[in-house]
């Protein structure tokens, strides 16, 4: 077998399972409870999604076509970088404008941060 012939398996097996995450994020968009949780299923499995198939298609035209897209590189980058910090970013925002979580939801680690800054703050103005 030749490396062009393993570079498409390679590809096709890492575009497949790009394929699958995003629809596993897009089942998840759909049946998690509120905006939090939905926040998870659409940034971190759909990042991995995302950077799976973006990699299945740089290895392709890699092995393929002897050809290195920077294009796709910068894409990887991107996505890698600015998807996750804009999940947290939304639902942060979410939280602070006061969105409700689930009734099944256990911890809001957030609520007590926030109380500890607060006991900070107070006692450093003090």
């Amino acid at each position: 077998m030749s490396v062009s012939g393993i570079g498409e398996i390679i590809a096709a097996i890492l575009i497949l399972l790009g394929t699958l995450m995003n629809v596993i994020s897009a089942y998840g968009l759909i049946r998690l409870p509120d905006v939090y949780t939905r926040s998870h299923a659409g940034t971190k499995s759909a990042t991995l999604g995302v950077l799976c198939t973006l990699i299945g298609t740089f290895v392709y035209f890699w092995t393929v076509n002897n050809f290195v897209s920077v294009r796709l590189i910068l894409g990887i980058i991107f996505v890698f970088l600015t998807a996750p910090v804009a999940g947290h970013l939304i639902s942060r925002a979410a939280y602070h404008s006061g969105v409700p979580m689930t009734e099944t939801s256990v911890q809001d680690q957030l609520k007590e941060d926030m109380e500890k800054s607060k006991t900070k703050e107070s006692s450093k103005s003090e």
